[in-house]
């Protein structure tokens, strides 16, 4: 772990998060507004639907694919090859999902909304659970109590919250880091699980009934053939492995691009830019990473940038990478390896905050104080 990364996280032995505070990040006056300006007059801004039609063209001719070989497979435990290939497809749809409800890809909000609730619902979550969580999270990233990614959820990502891990939950905190990937082929099933827990639960929910039944709609068509053509171990086993290898794809996406950096503290006042770039990291790798990412690798230019296209991003990240060297801004970036190792860091780092098996009540209580 580099220096830099362990001052911002705090010593390994320590159960006290020291979170980042405004003091820490000296504000840059009108520092967005400029580089908005440079962004927009370079064209930057403009929408990119052949781009996005061509990828979606290219998804469904797959989807096809993938449902010929169903068909032809029969009852073949390679199966489960089409299983992992829907995983992955159906994760390229969310991301599609993702970047329409941003407003990347049509001209009119309304329309991005209508397209997004759709790619949703086609891949079996909420839109609406999605937005209401997302926006939250793109307004305060990594702030304390505001940021809803790093609120626990079975892996703790603040020491506060792994110590009051108990049970079950403590015995994985302790060692979250190593569990953190093997628990995000679980990830698809809670995707499904809380959007559907969001739309059937109390409170105003926009277009309930329309994500219901395209959900529905989209469950039978999905899951009557694999019961109805395949015995009933291979019909679950395919069924599992799709669910696995969308959460894992999923979760291994967003992962890299928030955890283990600093995390702000509650009442901190940041400025825009202050609070969108040191709180975010981007992954190298040119134009295949950005197909493998969704555009997520691209992560300091998509909180600076939300509506932008994925196309533009790659040019973006030279403007703010030379902007942010002139003006002394940490620009954060890394491989996909690194920042895998770096997350599994930081999250064996916070579980070391939980209580250990078997601790004497005044011994926790000494070491939490």
């Amino acid at each position: 772990m580099s220096t830099q990364l362990a001052d911002a996280l705090g010593s390994p032995a320590t159960t006290t998060q020291k979170y980042s505070r405004s003091e820490d990040f000296p504000p840059i006056i009108r520092a967005y507004a400029r580089l908005s300006e440079v962004v927009r007059e370079a064209g930057l801004l403009r929408r990119s639907r052949r781009f996005y039609l061509a990828t979606g063209a290219v998804i469904a001719a797959l989807f096809a694919l993938a449902i010929i070989g169903f068909v032809l497979l029969g009852h073949s435990w390679f199966q489960l090859l089409i299983a992992a290939a829907l995983g992955i497809l159906f994760t390229q749809v969310a991301f599609l999902a993702h970047e329409a409800g941003h407003r990347q890809i049509l001209s009119s909000g309304p329309a991005n909304d209508r397209l997004a609730r759709i790619l949703a619902a086609y891949v079996g979550m909420s839109y609406s659970w999605w937005d209401a969580k997302h926006t939250r999270h793109h307004a305060n990233p990594n702030r304390v109590r505001k940021d809803p990614d790093i609120e626990v959820d079975t892996i703790s990502f603040l020491d506060e919250d792994a110590t009051q891990a108990r049970g079950f939950r403590r015995l994985i905190t302790r060692k979250q880091g190593w569990f953190f990937f093997p628990l995000l082929t679980l990830e698809g099933f809670n995707l499904h699980f809380h959007s559907l827990r969001f739309l059937v639960g109390p409170g105003k929910v926009k277009s309930r009934w329309t994500e219901l039944s395209l959900i529905l709609v989209r469950s039978a068509l999905l899951f009557v053939p694999i019961f109805a053509l395949l015995p009933l171990g291979m019909a679950f086993a395919f069924a599992g492995v799709m669910l696995a290898v969308f959460g894992l794809y999923m979760g291994a996406s967003f992962a890299p691009n928030h955890k283990g950096m600093p995390i702000i503290a509650p009442d901190s006042k940041l400025d825009f830019f202050s609070k969108q770039i040191r709180t975010s990291r981007n992954i190298r790798g040119g134009w295949w990473m950005t197909a493998l990412m969704g555009g997520l690798n691209y992560q300091i230019e998509h909180h600076l940038f939300p509506s932008m296209a994925r196309p533009h991003l790659a040019k973006t990240r030279a403007i703010v990478k030379e902007f942010c060297a002139q003006h002394d801004v940490p620009y954060t970036e890394t491989s996909l390896l690194r920042s895998y190792a770096i997350v599994i860091g930081y999250l064996n780092t916070v579980g070391l905050a939980a209580p250990a098996p078997f601790e004497c009540p005044m011994v926790a209580q000494f070491r939490r104080g």
